[in-house]
């Protein structure tokens, strides 16, 4: 697989990023939506890479320093040709990667709570995450699950 840093002016890349945004959106409630826009993922405390198998896009996601050694995954998100056939798991091992190898040694996720967002709490949970606190700027909120993982 190939990673590309940044990446944010590729039509596909922006349009994946586009759709998720607006689908996240449109599923959580007001004051409990934590998805980034392309110009929020552009903030110098974030890495964002899109990720490709044989040139094809098959997804993107971005680690936000929370301090040197405690990262976020933010915007992870599978093409939709490529969902349900196992690349969640591949971009959450790329991501992964990628952090060791910036010295964090912390990973911590937000995602949803409802009915919506089960198969990103299930792609975290097969990939080590447990549920923890609320971590960095977050609070307790029932629409939103708290999850993380050393590495």
């Amino acid at each position: 697989m190939k990673t590309i840093e940044g990446n944010f002016d590729n039509p596909e890349v922006n349009q994946l990023l586009k759709k998720h945004f607006i689908e996240l959106r449109s599923v959580s409630p007001e004051g409990s939506t934590h998805v980034l826009d392309i110009e929020g993922l552009q903030d110098k405390s974030i890495k964002f890479w899109s990720i490709y198998e044989n040139d094809e896009l098959i997804g993107c996601g971005a680690l936000k320093f929370l301090d040197p050694k405690h990262g976020e995954f933010k915007s992870i998100r599978v093409s939709d040709s490529f969902r349900k056939k196992g690349y969640g798991n591949k971009i959450i091992k790329v991501l992964i990667d990628k952090s060791r190898k910036l010295n964090i040694q912390k990973i911590s996720v937000e995602t949803g709570s409802g009915e919506f967002f089960l198969p990103a709490r299930k792609l975290f949970k097969n990939s080590g995450f447990t549920e923890c606190k609320p971590f960095s700027h977050y609070v307790d909120d029932p629409n939103s699950c708290y999850m993380s993982l050393k590495i």
